[in-house]
Protein backbone atom coordinates (compact mmCIF):
# COMPACT_ATOMS: atom_id res chain seq x y z
CA UNK A 1 0.00 0.00 0.00
CA UNK A 2 1.91 3.21 -1.15
CA UNK A 3 2.51 6.13 1.34
CA UNK A 4 1.94 9.53 0.64
CA UNK A 5 4.70 11.16 -0.34
CA UNK A 6 5.49 14.66 -2.73
CA UNK A 7 5.37 12.10 -5.25
CA UNK A 8 2.02 12.85 -7.37
CA UNK A 9 2.20 9.66 -9.17
CA UNK A 10 1.60 7.74 -5.97
CA UNK A 11 -1.26 10.42 -5.05
CA UNK A 12 -3.99 8.08 -5.55
CA UNK A 13 -2.49 5.26 -3.34
CA UNK A 14 -2.80 2.77 -5.92
CA UNK A 15 0.88 2.45 -7.42
CA UNK A 16 2.79 -0.10 -8.15
CA UNK A 17 4.12 -0.38 -4.25
CA UNK A 18 3.79 -3.66 -2.28
CA UNK A 19 1.23 -4.21 -1.01
CA UNK A 20 -0.71 -5.03 2.57
CA UNK A 21 -0.87 -8.99 1.43
CA UNK A 22 2.71 -8.51 0.73
CA UNK A 23 1.86 -9.29 -2.75
CA UNK A 24 3.68 -6.22 -5.47
CA UNK A 25 0.93 -4.12 -6.63
CA UNK A 26 -0.47 -4.19 -10.00
CA UNK A 27 0.28 -0.73 -12.31
CA UNK A 28 -2.53 1.79 -11.41
CA UNK A 29 -4.14 3.90 -14.27
CA UNK A 30 -5.18 6.07 -12.10
CA UNK A 31 -1.55 6.60 -11.22
CA UNK A 32 -1.02 9.46 -14.09
CA UNK A 33 -2.49 13.14 -13.84
CA UNK A 34 -4.86 12.39 -16.41
CA UNK A 35 -5.93 9.31 -14.98
CA UNK A 36 -6.89 10.97 -12.06
CA UNK A 37 -9.10 13.30 -13.38
CA UNK A 38 -11.05 10.43 -14.97
CA UNK A 39 -11.72 9.62 -11.62
CA UNK A 40 -12.86 13.08 -10.57
CA UNK A 41 -15.47 12.75 -13.33
CA UNK A 42 -16.66 9.51 -12.14
CA UNK A 43 -16.74 10.50 -8.57
CA UNK A 44 -18.10 13.98 -9.58
CA UNK A 45 -20.89 11.85 -11.66
CA UNK A 46 -21.83 9.91 -8.65
CA UNK A 47 -22.14 13.15 -6.28
CA UNK A 48 -24.26 14.68 -8.74
CA UNK A 49 -27.00 12.29 -8.75
CA UNK A 50 -26.89 12.27 -5.02
CA UNK A 51 -27.29 15.73 -4.87
CA UNK A 52 -30.10 16.53 -7.65
CA UNK A 53 -32.34 13.63 -6.83
CA UNK A 54 -33.75 15.72 -3.74
CA UNK A 55 -34.64 18.53 -6.65
CA UNK A 56 -35.10 16.73 -9.13
CA UNK A 57 -37.95 14.94 -6.80
CA UNK A 58 -39.36 17.54 -5.92
CA UNK A 59 -40.43 19.02 -9.15
CA UNK A 60 -42.16 15.33 -10.09
CA UNK A 61 -43.77 15.28 -6.69
CA UNK A 62 -47.44 17.36 -8.74
CA UNK A 63 -47.57 14.95 -10.94
CA UNK A 64 -46.78 11.61 -9.27
CA UNK A 65 -49.22 12.92 -6.80
CA UNK A 66 -51.93 12.89 -9.38
CA UNK A 67 -51.08 9.81 -10.83
CA UNK A 68 -50.93 7.51 -8.09
CA UNK A 69 -53.74 9.64 -5.81
CA UNK A 70 -51.54 10.09 -2.58
CA UNK A 71 -53.21 13.17 -0.26
CA UNK A 72 -51.45 16.30 0.50
CA UNK A 73 -50.86 14.64 3.88
CA UNK A 74 -48.60 11.93 2.38
CA UNK A 75 -46.54 14.04 -0.12
CA UNK A 76 -43.97 14.89 2.45
CA UNK A 77 -43.14 11.13 2.70
CA UNK A 78 -41.76 11.19 -0.17
CA UNK A 79 -39.32 13.69 0.33
CA UNK A 80 -38.63 12.78 3.97
CA UNK A 81 -37.89 8.91 3.85
CA UNK A 82 -35.27 10.12 1.73
CA UNK A 83 -33.45 12.40 4.42
CA UNK A 84 -34.42 9.95 7.09
CA UNK A 85 -32.49 6.86 6.11
CA UNK A 86 -29.78 9.50 4.22
CA UNK A 87 -29.14 11.47 7.22
CA UNK A 88 -29.56 9.13 9.63
CA UNK A 89 -27.12 6.54 7.91
CA UNK A 90 -24.41 8.68 6.78
CA UNK A 91 -21.14 8.23 9.51
CA UNK A 92 -22.28 4.65 9.10
CA UNK A 93 -21.43 4.84 5.38
CA UNK A 94 -19.12 6.50 5.86
CA UNK A 95 -17.13 4.27 8.42
CA UNK A 96 -17.89 1.14 6.23
CA UNK A 97 -16.01 2.93 3.13
CA UNK A 98 -13.02 2.80 5.59
CA UNK A 99 -13.37 -0.61 6.79
CA UNK A 100 -14.46 -2.33 3.96
CA UNK A 101 -12.81 -0.36 1.28
CA UNK A 102 -13.69 2.47 -0.73
CA UNK A 103 -14.29 1.32 -3.99
CA UNK A 104 -16.07 -1.48 -2.94
CA UNK A 105 -18.79 0.79 -1.39
CA UNK A 106 -18.86 3.49 -4.09
CA UNK A 107 -19.70 0.74 -6.60
CA UNK A 108 -22.50 -0.85 -3.85
CA UNK A 109 -24.02 2.22 -3.20
CA UNK A 110 -24.23 2.86 -7.40
CA UNK A 111 -25.68 -0.67 -7.44
CA UNK A 112 -28.14 -0.09 -5.12
CA UNK A 113 -29.45 3.67 -5.55
CA UNK A 114 -30.15 2.50 -9.01
CA UNK A 115 -32.45 -0.57 -7.89
CA UNK A 116 -33.99 1.65 -5.91
CA UNK A 117 -34.32 4.35 -8.45
CA UNK A 118 -35.64 1.75 -10.98
CA UNK A 119 -37.99 0.41 -8.19
CA UNK A 120 -39.22 4.04 -7.96
CA UNK A 121 -39.80 4.90 -11.00
CA UNK A 122 -41.82 1.77 -12.15
CA UNK A 123 -43.74 2.38 -8.31
CA UNK A 124 -47.65 1.33 -8.62
CA UNK A 125 -49.08 2.96 -5.51
CA UNK A 126 -47.40 4.99 -3.06
CA UNK A 127 -46.15 2.53 -0.48
CA UNK A 128 -43.60 0.93 -3.25
CA UNK A 129 -42.58 5.15 -3.79
CA UNK A 130 -41.27 6.22 -0.39
CA UNK A 131 -40.07 2.44 0.56
CA UNK A 132 -37.78 3.14 -2.77
CA UNK A 133 -36.75 6.69 -1.73
CA UNK A 134 -35.81 5.09 1.52
CA UNK A 135 -33.58 2.97 -0.60
CA UNK A 136 -32.15 5.45 -2.09
CA UNK A 137 -31.59 7.19 0.84
CA UNK A 138 -29.70 4.27 2.00
CA UNK A 139 -27.50 3.41 -0.45
CA UNK A 140 -26.45 7.57 -0.91
CA UNK A 141 -25.34 7.36 2.05
CA UNK A 142 -22.83 4.44 1.48
CA UNK A 143 -22.36 6.31 -1.83
CA UNK A 144 -22.18 10.07 -0.88
CA UNK A 145 -19.16 9.09 1.53
CA UNK A 146 -17.49 6.81 -0.37
CA UNK A 147 -17.15 9.49 -3.35
CA UNK A 148 -15.99 11.61 -1.12
CA UNK A 149 -13.03 9.85 0.44
CA UNK A 150 -12.09 8.63 -3.21
CA UNK A 151 -11.55 12.12 -3.82
CA UNK A 152 -9.89 13.19 -0.68
CA UNK A 153 -7.12 9.88 -1.31
CA UNK A 154 -6.44 10.08 -5.01
CA UNK A 155 -5.43 13.89 -5.02
CA UNK A 156 -3.05 15.17 -2.30
CA UNK A 157 -0.64 16.87 -4.47
CA UNK A 158 -2.07 20.81 -2.43
CA UNK A 159 -2.58 22.28 -6.16
CA UNK A 160 -4.02 19.13 -8.13
CA UNK A 161 -6.43 18.80 -5.01
CA UNK A 162 -7.56 22.77 -4.86
CA UNK A 163 -8.22 22.05 -8.51
CA UNK A 164 -10.63 18.79 -7.76
CA UNK A 165 -12.17 20.35 -5.12
CA UNK A 166 -13.50 23.49 -6.85
CA UNK A 167 -14.74 21.22 -9.26
CA UNK A 168 -16.01 18.92 -6.81
CA UNK A 169 -17.70 21.80 -4.40
CA UNK A 170 -19.28 23.37 -7.44
CA UNK A 171 -21.21 20.01 -8.31
CA UNK A 172 -22.19 19.61 -4.61
CA UNK A 173 -23.53 23.60 -4.32
CA UNK A 174 -25.22 23.46 -7.99
CA UNK A 175 -26.61 20.16 -8.20
CA UNK A 176 -30.03 21.54 -6.44
CA UNK A 177 -30.27 23.89 -9.58
CA UNK A 178 -29.27 21.25 -11.97
CA UNK A 179 -32.13 18.79 -11.03
CA UNK A 180 -35.06 21.82 -10.64
CA UNK A 181 -33.64 22.09 -14.50
CA UNK A 182 -33.51 18.22 -15.61
CA UNK A 183 -36.95 17.42 -13.97
CA UNK A 184 -38.85 20.09 -15.05
CA UNK A 185 -37.45 18.79 -18.81
CA UNK A 186 -38.26 15.49 -17.81
CA UNK A 187 -41.78 16.18 -16.38
CA UNK A 188 -42.71 18.30 -18.95
CA UNK A 189 -41.72 16.67 -22.37
CA UNK A 190 -41.66 13.07 -20.85
CA UNK A 191 -43.17 11.63 -17.60
CA UNK A 192 -42.79 12.04 -13.72
CA UNK A 193 -41.21 8.46 -13.63
CA UNK A 194 -37.98 9.83 -15.60
CA UNK A 195 -37.25 12.11 -12.88
CA UNK A 196 -35.88 8.10 -11.59
CA UNK A 197 -35.47 5.84 -14.49
CA UNK A 198 -32.56 9.10 -14.96
CA UNK A 199 -30.27 7.89 -12.53
CA UNK A 200 -30.08 4.48 -13.99
CA UNK A 201 -28.03 6.43 -17.03
CA UNK A 202 -25.73 8.36 -14.35
CA UNK A 203 -25.11 4.91 -12.15
CA UNK A 204 -24.04 2.71 -15.36
CA UNK A 205 -21.58 5.55 -16.38
CA UNK A 206 -19.95 6.15 -13.28
CA UNK A 207 -20.23 2.09 -12.18
CA UNK A 208 -18.11 1.48 -15.75
CA UNK A 209 -16.27 4.25 -14.73
CA UNK A 210 -15.47 3.36 -11.12
CA UNK A 211 -14.92 -0.27 -12.23
CA UNK A 212 -12.05 0.19 -14.53
CA UNK A 213 -10.47 3.28 -12.65
CA UNK A 214 -10.66 2.62 -9.35
CA UNK A 215 -8.48 -0.61 -7.46
CA UNK A 216 -9.44 -1.88 -4.46
CA UNK A 217 -7.65 -3.08 -1.20
CA UNK A 218 -7.67 -2.32 2.83
CA UNK A 219 -5.30 -0.66 5.15
CA UNK A 220 -3.40 -2.38 7.23
CA UNK A 221 -4.47 -0.69 10.26
CA UNK A 222 -7.86 -0.58 9.34
CA UNK A 223 -10.28 0.55 12.34
CA UNK A 224 -13.51 -1.89 13.54
CA UNK A 225 -16.98 -0.96 13.43
CA UNK A 226 -18.10 0.93 16.64
CA UNK A 227 -21.59 -1.08 17.07
CA UNK A 228 -22.85 0.83 20.53
CA UNK A 229 -21.74 4.13 18.69
CA UNK A 230 -23.56 3.50 15.31
CA UNK A 231 -26.88 2.65 16.62
CA UNK A 232 -26.37 5.81 19.11
CA UNK A 233 -25.78 8.31 16.11
CA UNK A 234 -28.30 6.85 13.70
CA UNK A 235 -30.95 6.49 15.91
CA UNK A 236 -30.29 10.43 16.90
CA UNK A 237 -29.74 12.17 13.82
CA UNK A 238 -32.94 9.98 13.15
CA UNK A 239 -34.76 11.70 15.62
CA UNK A 240 -33.51 15.08 15.25
CA UNK A 241 -34.31 14.86 11.24
CA UNK A 242 -37.66 13.27 11.91
CA UNK A 243 -38.49 15.83 14.33
CA UNK A 244 -37.97 18.63 11.91
CA UNK A 245 -39.73 17.15 9.07
CA UNK A 246 -42.74 16.70 11.44
CA UNK A 247 -42.81 20.57 12.34
CA UNK A 248 -43.97 21.00 8.42
CA UNK A 249 -47.35 19.02 9.60
CA UNK A 250 -47.36 19.68 12.95
CA UNK A 251 -47.02 22.20 15.16
CA UNK A 252 -43.94 22.64 17.85
CA UNK A 253 -45.78 21.91 20.48
CA UNK A 254 -46.89 18.55 19.33
CA UNK A 255 -45.03 15.66 20.88
CA UNK A 256 -44.27 14.64 17.68
CA UNK A 257 -42.23 17.44 16.70
CA UNK A 258 -40.30 18.09 20.56
CA UNK A 259 -40.38 14.95 21.55
CA UNK A 260 -38.31 13.66 19.07
CA UNK A 261 -36.27 16.57 18.62
CA UNK A 262 -35.62 16.16 22.64
CA UNK A 263 -34.62 13.00 22.33
CA UNK A 264 -32.31 12.70 18.77
CA UNK A 265 -30.41 15.77 21.07
CA UNK A 266 -30.03 13.13 24.40
CA UNK A 267 -29.39 10.08 21.75
CA UNK A 268 -26.56 12.60 20.11
CA UNK A 269 -24.80 13.76 23.49
CA UNK A 270 -24.52 9.85 24.91
CA UNK A 271 -22.91 9.32 21.42
CA UNK A 272 -20.17 11.95 22.14
CA UNK A 273 -19.77 10.67 25.51
CA UNK A 274 -18.85 7.08 24.49
CA UNK A 275 -17.10 8.53 21.43
CA UNK A 276 -14.84 10.03 23.84
CA UNK A 277 -14.23 6.28 25.91
CA UNK A 278 -14.71 3.91 23.09
CA UNK A 279 -11.49 1.79 21.94
CA UNK A 280 -12.44 2.09 18.23
CA UNK A 281 -14.92 5.52 17.92
CA UNK A 282 -17.12 5.72 14.87
CA UNK A 283 -16.34 8.95 15.00
CA UNK A 284 -12.96 9.77 16.43
CA UNK A 285 -12.91 12.82 18.39
CA UNK A 286 -9.55 14.23 16.62
CA UNK A 287 -11.62 14.62 13.18
CA UNK A 288 -13.79 16.95 14.95
CA UNK A 289 -11.93 19.07 16.81
CA UNK A 290 -9.62 20.19 14.49
CA UNK A 291 -10.24 23.72 14.10
CA UNK A 292 -10.22 24.13 10.20
CA UNK A 293 -12.27 20.91 10.17
CA UNK A 294 -14.54 22.03 12.81
CA UNK A 295 -15.13 25.17 11.32
CA UNK A 296 -15.77 23.66 7.88
CA UNK A 297 -18.50 21.24 9.31
CA UNK A 298 -20.51 23.74 10.43
CA UNK A 299 -19.97 26.09 6.99
CA UNK A 300 -21.65 23.16 5.53
CA UNK A 301 -24.50 22.93 8.11
CA UNK A 302 -25.45 27.08 8.26
CA UNK A 303 -25.14 27.27 4.45
CA UNK A 304 -27.48 23.74 3.85
CA UNK A 305 -29.60 25.46 6.00
CA UNK A 306 -29.93 28.74 4.53
CA UNK A 307 -29.18 28.02 1.04
CA UNK A 308 -32.66 26.67 0.87
CA UNK A 309 -34.37 30.16 0.82
CA UNK A 310 -32.72 30.12 -2.87
CA UNK A 311 -33.78 26.77 -4.30
CA UNK A 312 -37.03 26.30 -2.13
CA UNK A 313 -38.36 29.73 -2.00
CA UNK A 314 -37.47 31.14 -5.30
CA UNK A 315 -38.72 28.24 -7.13
CA UNK A 316 -42.07 28.63 -5.41
CA UNK A 317 -42.24 32.68 -6.51
CA UNK A 318 -40.73 31.80 -10.33
CA UNK A 319 -43.66 29.39 -10.72
CA UNK A 320 -46.71 30.92 -8.87
CA UNK A 321 -46.00 34.52 -8.83
CA UNK A 322 -44.51 34.85 -11.98
CA UNK A 323 -46.16 31.82 -13.92
CA UNK A 324 -42.61 30.41 -14.94
CA UNK A 325 -42.64 26.67 -16.58
CA UNK A 326 -40.82 24.40 -14.60
CA UNK A 327 -37.82 24.53 -17.55
CA UNK A 328 -37.61 28.33 -17.63
CA UNK A 329 -37.30 28.03 -13.84
CA UNK A 330 -34.42 25.60 -13.99
CA UNK A 331 -32.85 27.53 -16.71
CA UNK A 332 -33.12 30.80 -14.32
CA UNK A 333 -30.54 29.32 -12.11
CA UNK A 334 -28.00 28.55 -14.65
CA UNK A 335 -26.29 31.68 -14.27
CA UNK A 336 -25.80 30.93 -10.88
CA UNK A 337 -24.27 27.98 -11.26
CA UNK A 338 -21.94 29.07 -13.56
CA UNK A 339 -20.76 31.67 -10.94
CA UNK A 340 -20.71 29.14 -8.56
CA UNK A 341 -18.44 26.93 -10.80
CA UNK A 342 -16.08 29.92 -11.38
CA UNK A 343 -16.07 31.15 -8.48
CA UNK A 344 -15.32 27.61 -6.75
CA UNK A 345 -12.43 26.58 -9.15
CA UNK A 346 -10.88 30.09 -7.86
CA UNK A 347 -11.28 30.36 -4.57
CA UNK A 348 -9.66 26.85 -3.94
CA UNK A 349 -6.77 27.29 -6.41
CA UNK A 350 -5.60 30.87 -6.07
CA UNK A 351 -7.11 32.44 -3.00
CA UNK A 352 -7.40 30.09 -0.18
CA UNK A 353 -3.62 28.66 -0.87
CA UNK A 354 -2.37 32.16 -0.21
CA UNK A 355 -4.73 34.03 1.99
CA UNK A 356 -6.34 30.86 3.84
CA UNK A 357 -9.94 30.09 4.70
CA UNK A 358 -10.72 32.96 7.09
CA UNK A 359 -10.92 35.67 4.83
CA UNK A 360 -13.01 33.47 2.01
CA UNK A 361 -16.00 31.45 3.73
CA UNK A 362 -16.81 34.37 6.31
CA UNK A 363 -16.95 37.09 2.89
CA UNK A 364 -18.94 34.08 1.37
CA UNK A 365 -21.35 34.02 3.89
CA UNK A 366 -21.52 37.94 4.10
CA UNK A 367 -22.37 37.80 -0.18
CA UNK A 368 -24.69 34.61 0.42
CA UNK A 369 -26.79 36.69 3.24
CA UNK A 370 -26.61 40.24 1.01
CA UNK A 371 -28.30 38.17 -1.52
CA UNK A 372 -30.58 37.32 0.75
CA UNK A 373 -31.43 40.14 1.92
CA UNK A 374 -32.00 41.71 -1.74
CA UNK A 375 -34.56 39.26 -2.90
CA UNK A 376 -36.80 40.44 -0.13
CA UNK A 377 -37.36 43.50 -2.79
CA UNK A 378 -39.22 40.86 -4.87
CA UNK A 379 -42.64 41.98 -5.89
CA UNK A 380 -45.39 40.75 -8.79
CA UNK A 381 -44.34 42.75 -10.99
CA UNK A 382 -40.31 42.04 -11.15
CA UNK A 383 -38.35 40.95 -13.97
CA UNK A 384 -36.16 38.58 -14.39
CA UNK A 385 -33.39 40.24 -15.64
CA UNK A 386 -32.99 43.60 -13.50
CA UNK A 387 -34.75 42.00 -10.08
CA UNK A 388 -33.45 38.19 -10.21
CA UNK A 389 -30.65 37.39 -11.62
CA UNK A 390 -28.19 40.56 -9.88
CA UNK A 391 -29.22 38.45 -6.31
CA UNK A 392 -28.71 34.94 -7.85
CA UNK A 393 -25.15 36.28 -9.63
CA UNK A 394 -23.83 37.04 -5.59
CA UNK A 395 -25.57 34.22 -4.53
CA UNK A 396 -23.38 31.93 -6.63
CA UNK A 397 -20.02 34.06 -5.24
CA UNK A 398 -21.42 33.65 -2.06
CA UNK A 399 -21.55 29.45 -2.35
CA UNK A 400 -18.89 29.02 -4.99
CA UNK A 401 -16.62 30.71 -1.92
CA UNK A 402 -17.94 28.45 1.04
CA UNK A 403 -19.05 25.06 -0.54
CA UNK A 404 -15.41 24.13 -2.03
CA UNK A 405 -13.21 26.05 0.75
CA UNK A 406 -15.12 24.32 3.59
CA UNK A 407 -14.96 20.75 1.90
CA UNK A 408 -11.19 20.77 1.06
CA UNK A 409 -10.39 21.49 4.45
CA UNK A 410 -13.05 18.99 5.97
CA UNK A 411 -11.59 16.58 4.59
CA UNK A 412 -7.35 17.65 4.19
CA UNK A 413 -4.76 16.07 6.54
CA UNK A 414 -6.87 13.42 7.95
CA UNK A 415 -5.80 10.16 8.73
CA UNK A 416 -6.08 7.59 6.28
CA UNK A 417 -8.29 5.24 8.02
CA UNK A 418 -10.19 8.44 9.01
CA UNK A 419 -11.15 9.29 5.49
CA UNK A 420 -14.67 7.69 4.95
CA UNK A 421 -15.80 9.40 8.38
CA UNK A 422 -14.67 12.76 8.06
CA UNK A 423 -15.74 12.40 4.68
CA UNK A 424 -19.35 11.65 5.66
CA UNK A 425 -19.39 14.13 8.24
CA UNK A 426 -19.28 16.65 5.30
CA UNK A 427 -22.23 15.03 3.71
CA UNK A 428 -24.15 14.91 7.37
CA UNK A 429 -23.54 18.40 8.07
CA UNK A 430 -25.17 19.52 5.14
CA UNK A 431 -28.06 17.60 5.00
CA UNK A 432 -28.64 17.63 8.70
CA UNK A 433 -28.76 21.76 7.80
CA UNK A 434 -30.89 21.52 4.61
CA UNK A 435 -33.32 18.65 6.61
CA UNK A 436 -33.70 22.06 9.78
CA UNK A 437 -33.70 24.96 7.35
CA UNK A 438 -36.23 23.76 5.44
CA UNK A 439 -38.93 23.10 8.18
CA UNK A 440 -38.24 26.23 9.95
CA UNK A 441 -38.32 27.71 7.03
CA UNK A 442 -41.68 26.04 5.59
CA UNK A 443 -42.84 26.83 9.13
CA UNK A 444 -41.77 30.42 9.85
CA UNK A 445 -43.11 31.08 6.10
CA UNK A 446 -46.77 29.35 6.51
CA UNK A 447 -47.12 31.59 9.65
CA UNK A 448 -46.25 34.80 8.16
CA UNK A 449 -48.57 33.97 5.06
CA UNK A 450 -51.34 33.55 7.68
CA UNK A 451 -50.55 36.27 9.81
CA UNK A 452 -50.99 37.99 7.00
CA UNK A 453 -54.31 37.56 5.88
CA UNK A 454 -55.51 38.18 9.36
CA UNK A 455 -58.34 40.85 9.14
CA UNK A 456 -57.61 40.98 5.14
CA UNK A 457 -60.41 39.97 2.74
CA UNK A 458 -59.37 36.75 1.21
CA UNK A 459 -58.78 37.76 -2.48
CA UNK A 460 -56.88 36.71 -5.10
CA UNK A 461 -54.50 39.75 -4.62
CA UNK A 462 -54.23 39.31 -0.88
CA UNK A 463 -53.69 35.47 -1.47
CA UNK A 464 -50.62 36.61 -3.99
CA UNK A 465 -49.40 39.20 -1.33
CA UNK A 466 -49.72 36.63 1.27
CA UNK A 467 -47.54 34.09 -0.82
CA UNK A 468 -44.92 37.27 -1.20
CA UNK A 469 -44.63 38.18 2.09
CA UNK A 470 -44.03 34.41 2.91
CA UNK A 471 -41.14 34.34 0.93
CA UNK A 472 -39.61 37.46 2.24
CA UNK A 473 -39.95 36.11 5.49
CA UNK A 474 -37.88 32.74 4.76
CA UNK A 475 -35.42 34.88 3.08
CA UNK A 476 -34.86 37.43 6.03
CA UNK A 477 -34.21 34.21 7.89
CA UNK A 478 -31.80 32.63 5.69
CA UNK A 479 -30.08 35.78 5.62
CA UNK A 480 -30.04 35.67 9.11
CA UNK A 481 -28.94 31.44 9.12
CA UNK A 482 -25.43 33.20 6.89
CA UNK A 483 -25.11 36.33 9.15
CA UNK A 484 -24.25 33.81 12.30
CA UNK A 485 -22.44 31.46 9.97
CA UNK A 486 -20.39 34.51 8.68
CA UNK A 487 -19.47 35.20 12.28
CA UNK A 488 -18.83 31.75 13.79
CA UNK A 489 -16.49 30.75 10.75
CA UNK A 490 -14.57 34.07 11.12
CA UNK A 491 -13.98 32.69 14.91
CA UNK A 492 -13.09 29.27 14.03
CA UNK A 493 -10.80 29.37 10.93
CA UNK A 494 -7.32 29.96 11.64
CA UNK A 495 -5.57 32.66 10.02
CA UNK A 496 -3.08 32.11 7.08
CA UNK A 497 -2.45 29.57 4.92
CA UNK A 498 -4.16 26.25 6.41
CA UNK A 499 -2.26 23.88 8.02
CA UNK A 500 -3.77 20.84 7.22
CA UNK A 501 -3.36 21.57 3.47
CA UNK A 502 0.26 22.35 3.86
CA UNK A 503 0.61 19.18 5.31
CA UNK A 504 -1.99 17.27 2.87
CA UNK A 505 0.21 18.40 -0.02
CA UNK A 506 3.76 17.90 1.09
CA UNK A 507 3.69 15.22 3.54
CA UNK A 508 0.48 13.55 3.89
CA UNK A 509 0.65 14.08 7.38
CA UNK A 510 -2.26 14.12 10.11
CA UNK A 511 -3.70 17.63 9.99
CA UNK A 512 -4.39 17.17 13.80
CA UNK A 513 -1.22 17.86 14.57
CA UNK A 514 0.04 14.25 16.28
CA UNK A 515 3.19 13.54 15.71
CA UNK A 516 3.07 10.35 16.82
CA UNK A 517 -0.17 9.50 14.16
CA UNK A 518 0.78 7.16 11.61
CA UNK A 519 0.79 8.72 8.19
CA UNK A 520 -2.04 8.66 5.75
CA UNK A 521 -2.51 5.38 3.98
CA UNK A 522 -4.48 5.93 0.30
CA UNK A 523 -6.42 3.59 -0.91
Amino acid sequence: MARSTPDTSAASGLGSGPQPDGKPGRSSVVGTPSHRWWVLGVIGLAQLMVVLDATIVNIALPSAQQDLGFTDGNRQWIVTAYALAFGSLLLLGGRLADLVGRKTVFLTGLVGFAVASAIGGAAPNFGVLVTARALQGMFGALLAPAALSLLTTTFTDAKERAKAFGIYGAIAGAGGAVGLLLGGLLTEYLDWRWCLYVNLFFAVVAFVGGLQLLHGGTLPDRPKLDIPGTALVSAGLFCIVYGFSNAETHHWGSVQTWGFLVAGGILLIAFYAWQRRAEHPLLPLRVVTDRDRGASFLAMFISGAGMFGVFLFLTYYLQQSLHYSPVSTGLAFLPMIAVMIVTSVTTTNVLVPRIGARPIVPTGMALAGVAMVWLTALDLNSTYAAHVLPPLLVMGLGLGSIFATAMNLATAGVQAHDAGVASAMVNTSQQVGGSVGTSLLNTLATSAATSYLVGRQRTPASAAQAQLHSYSTAYWWSAAFFAVGMVVTFVLYRSGKPRSLAQAGETGANGDGDPEAPPAVHM
